[in-house]
Protein backbone atom coordinates (compact mmCIF):
# COMPACT_ATOMS: atom_id res chain seq x y z
CA UNK A 1 0.00 0.00 0.00
CA UNK A 2 1.18 3.50 -0.77
CA UNK A 3 0.35 6.66 1.14
CA UNK A 4 -2.41 8.80 -0.38
CA UNK A 5 -0.48 11.93 0.43
CA UNK A 6 2.46 13.05 2.43
CA UNK A 7 1.59 16.08 4.46
CA UNK A 8 3.83 18.06 6.73
CA UNK A 9 3.54 17.57 10.45
CA UNK A 10 1.51 20.22 12.23
CA UNK A 11 3.55 23.04 13.73
CA UNK A 12 3.17 24.56 17.18
CA UNK A 13 1.00 27.68 16.86
CA UNK A 14 -0.82 26.44 13.76
CA UNK A 15 -4.61 26.96 13.91
CA UNK A 16 -7.76 25.88 12.11
CA UNK A 17 -11.47 26.56 12.49
CA UNK A 18 -14.79 25.51 11.05
CA UNK A 19 -18.33 26.88 11.48
CA UNK A 20 -21.86 25.56 11.16
CA UNK A 21 -25.42 26.53 12.02
CA UNK A 22 -27.09 24.32 14.63
CA UNK A 23 -30.61 23.12 13.78
CA UNK A 24 -33.49 21.32 15.48
CA UNK A 25 -32.56 18.41 13.23
CA UNK A 26 -29.18 18.15 14.96
CA UNK A 27 -30.99 17.44 18.23
CA UNK A 28 -33.08 14.73 16.57
CA UNK A 29 -30.09 13.09 14.89
CA UNK A 30 -28.00 13.14 18.05
CA UNK A 31 -30.89 11.61 19.99
CA UNK A 32 -31.07 8.78 17.44
CA UNK A 33 -27.35 8.12 17.87
CA UNK A 34 -27.09 8.57 21.64
CA UNK A 35 -30.53 7.88 23.09
CA UNK A 36 -30.33 11.22 24.97
CA UNK A 37 -33.99 12.23 25.45
CA UNK A 38 -33.34 14.87 28.12
CA UNK A 39 -36.39 17.20 28.26
CA UNK A 40 -34.06 20.22 28.06
CA UNK A 41 -33.58 19.30 24.40
CA UNK A 42 -37.26 18.77 23.51
CA UNK A 43 -39.72 20.08 26.07
CA UNK A 44 -40.05 23.86 25.82
CA UNK A 45 -41.90 24.06 29.18
CA UNK A 46 -39.15 22.14 30.97
CA UNK A 47 -36.44 24.12 29.21
CA UNK A 48 -38.10 27.46 30.07
CA UNK A 49 -38.27 26.42 33.73
CA UNK A 50 -34.54 25.58 33.72
CA UNK A 51 -31.64 27.97 34.18
CA UNK A 52 -31.22 27.92 30.36
CA UNK A 53 -34.68 29.39 29.74
CA UNK A 54 -35.07 27.71 26.35
CA UNK A 55 -34.25 24.58 24.37
CA UNK A 56 -30.53 23.68 24.33
CA UNK A 57 -28.68 21.18 22.16
CA UNK A 58 -26.80 18.22 23.56
CA UNK A 59 -23.16 18.78 24.47
CA UNK A 60 -22.22 16.13 21.93
CA UNK A 61 -23.64 18.32 19.17
CA UNK A 62 -21.56 21.25 20.39
CA UNK A 63 -18.33 19.26 20.63
CA UNK A 64 -18.88 17.52 17.27
CA UNK A 65 -17.64 20.60 15.42
CA UNK A 66 -14.21 19.86 16.92
CA UNK A 67 -14.33 16.33 15.50
CA UNK A 68 -14.77 17.90 12.07
CA UNK A 69 -11.94 20.43 12.49
CA UNK A 70 -9.51 17.76 13.70
CA UNK A 71 -10.46 15.12 11.10
CA UNK A 72 -10.76 17.46 8.13
CA UNK A 73 -8.40 20.38 8.77
CA UNK A 74 -5.80 20.11 11.54
CA UNK A 75 -4.11 17.73 12.00
CA UNK A 76 -6.37 16.39 9.18
CA UNK A 77 -7.53 13.10 7.61
CA UNK A 78 -6.53 10.01 9.56
CA UNK A 79 -6.66 11.81 12.91
CA UNK A 80 -8.47 10.41 15.94
CA UNK A 81 -8.80 11.70 19.48
CA UNK A 82 -6.79 9.90 22.15
CA UNK A 83 -7.92 12.16 24.98
CA UNK A 84 -10.16 15.19 25.39
CA UNK A 85 -10.69 17.46 28.37
CA UNK A 86 -13.57 19.81 27.67
CA UNK A 87 -15.45 22.25 29.88
CA UNK A 88 -18.89 23.30 28.69
CA UNK A 89 -19.22 26.99 29.56
CA UNK A 90 -22.54 28.11 28.00
CA UNK A 91 -25.49 26.60 26.14
CA UNK A 92 -25.95 26.31 22.40
CA UNK A 93 -29.44 26.62 20.95
CA UNK A 94 -30.98 25.78 17.59
CA UNK A 95 -30.22 28.65 15.22
CA UNK A 96 -26.83 29.45 16.77
CA UNK A 97 -23.81 29.48 14.52
CA UNK A 98 -20.87 27.84 16.28
CA UNK A 99 -17.22 27.89 15.30
CA UNK A 100 -14.82 25.22 16.49
CA UNK A 101 -11.18 26.27 16.88
CA UNK A 102 -8.00 24.27 17.40
CA UNK A 103 -4.46 25.46 18.05
CA UNK A 104 -1.44 23.16 18.06
CA UNK A 105 0.38 23.43 21.38
CA UNK A 106 2.71 20.43 21.13
CA UNK A 107 3.92 18.03 18.42
CA UNK A 108 5.80 14.88 19.36
CA UNK A 109 8.89 14.03 17.34
CA UNK A 110 8.77 10.29 18.04
CA UNK A 111 5.09 9.64 17.16
CA UNK A 112 2.36 11.34 15.12
CA UNK A 113 0.77 12.73 18.28
CA UNK A 114 -0.40 16.32 18.56
CA UNK A 115 -1.70 18.24 21.59
CA UNK A 116 -4.30 20.91 20.88
CA UNK A 117 -5.98 23.78 22.64
CA UNK A 118 -9.67 23.55 21.65
CA UNK A 119 -12.60 25.94 21.96
CA UNK A 120 -16.04 26.56 20.46
CA UNK A 121 -17.56 30.03 20.14
CA UNK A 122 -21.19 31.03 19.48
CA UNK A 123 -21.89 33.71 16.87
CA UNK A 124 -22.47 36.24 19.68
CA UNK A 125 -18.84 35.78 20.80
CA UNK A 126 -19.59 33.57 23.81
CA UNK A 127 -17.13 30.73 24.42
CA UNK A 128 -19.36 27.69 24.91
CA UNK A 129 -16.68 25.00 25.24
CA UNK A 130 -12.96 25.09 25.96
CA UNK A 131 -10.27 22.60 26.79
CA UNK A 132 -7.58 20.41 25.32
CA UNK A 133 -7.23 17.35 23.13
CA UNK A 134 -4.52 14.85 22.28
CA UNK A 135 -4.71 13.38 18.78
CA UNK A 136 -3.03 10.59 16.84
CA UNK A 137 -2.74 10.90 13.06
CA UNK A 138 -2.27 7.68 11.14
CA UNK A 139 -1.00 7.38 7.58
CA UNK A 140 -3.83 6.71 5.18
CA UNK A 141 -3.07 4.24 2.45
CA UNK A 142 -4.57 3.87 -1.00
CA UNK A 143 -6.12 0.39 -0.92
CA UNK A 144 -6.41 0.29 -4.73
CA UNK A 145 -2.64 0.29 -5.31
Amino acid sequence: MTPIQTRPRPAVGQTAQRSRTITDGDIVLFTEISGDHNPLHYDLQAAKASRFGEIVVQGGVTSAILNAVVAEDLPGPGTVFLNVNWNFKAPVRPGDVITGHVEVTEVRDDKPITRLRTWVVRDDGTVVLEGTAVCYTMDLCDKDK
